[in-house]
């Protein structure tokens, strides 16, 4: 009696292997068209753009593939540069020290509140961000909640006094409005971390700071990494918070894009202004990937 013969498996192909194995990629298509059509296309025209001459007043922009624009906006607006990368730092660096310890506390103290408390730090985006920064208006004026009581109660500022139209509260808007920015990747990033290798570390000796610094900070610097990203990049081409808080002193490269563009119609500087501020993003952030090693965080 012989066996009965084994049905030999089909051989991968056809029409239906194909479709499979290209799913993954058709599944990206939306993603890239809506990529090319709303970034790539518009930043293709702004690099025409900031290598053109010419004005809207004068028959429109020509293509002439000079530099004559990049020289003038390095020149002119060095200062506005400066602006940026320094407020935005500084609102970075508040963000994550004031950010890392309530997200360690959500983290690792939160129990069942923590849903209540995630929802407290997104409350914000619930208000519209012009709203939001006006508010610090009213918050920071010289007769406001802050101020008020400290000139005419306590006595302990002069009337003259004023934070409005300063760095310092141009910092603080930027601080107070990307915040949840950095508590949130600070509290995914904490929230996995496993308990007991804090517990091992505790078991082999290691004080409560020994234990953070070698354990649990080792473990969050995928969170700081994306926080600060996430913090830092759209606070330098923020404008808003320099228009209403800020002054002409204290003004960013966003104000100067945008005045350039929207306001005056010189596109041509407006976009080389435009690539400067991406250039040196980019290269900020290559150098700080580098620094703090993207690999062993991503691996």
């Amino acid at each position: 009696m012989t066996a009965p013969a084994i049905p030999a498996s089909r051989p991968p192909g056809g029409l239906r292997h194909r479709i499979l194995k290209a799913t993954p990629y058709l599944l990206l298509i939306p993603g890239l068209l809506w990529l090319l059509i709303f970034f790539v296309i518009p930043t293709i025209q702004m690099f025409t753009y900031s290598v053109s001459k010419g004005s809207i007043t004068t028959g429109g922009f020509k293509l002439a593939w000079t530099a004559d624009n990049y020289a003038t906006a390095i020149a002119r607006y060095g200062r506005q540069f400066g602006n940026s990368i320094l407020f935005g730092g500084l609102a970075t660096i508040f963000t994550l020290l004031i950010g890392f310890p309530v997200a360690y506390t959500i983290a690792f103290r939160g129990g069942r509140f923590k849903n209540l408390l995630l929802f407290i730090v997104i409350a914000p985006f619930f208000t519209s961000f012009l709203i939001r920064t006006i508010s610090w208006q009213i918050l920071l004026g010289d007769e406001g909640p802050l101020l008020g009581p400290l000139k005419h109660v306590l006595h302990v500022l002069p009337n003259e006094f004023s934070i409005i139209g300063t760095g310092i509260s141009q910092v603080a808007g930027l601080t107070y409005n990307f915040l949840p920015f950095m508590i949130l990747p600070l509290y995914v990033a904490l929230e996995k971390i496993d308990m007991r290798l804090i517990e091992a570390g505790h078991d082999l000796y290691a004080s409560n700071w020994h234990a953070f610094r070698k354990i649990t900070l080792p473990l969050a610097l995928p969170g700081v990494f994306a926080g600060t990203l996430l913090t830092f990049i759209p606070a330098m081409g923020d404008y808003v918070n320099a228009e209403l808080l800020g002054n002409t002193q204290t003004q960013m490269i966003g104000n100067v894009i945008q005045q350039r563009l929207i306001i005056q119609g010189d596109y041509p500087v407006g976009s080389a202004l435009s690539f400067i501020l991406m250039t040196a993003i980019l290269v900020a952030v290559a150098i700080y990937a580098r620094v703090l090693g993207t690999e062993q965080l991503t691996g």
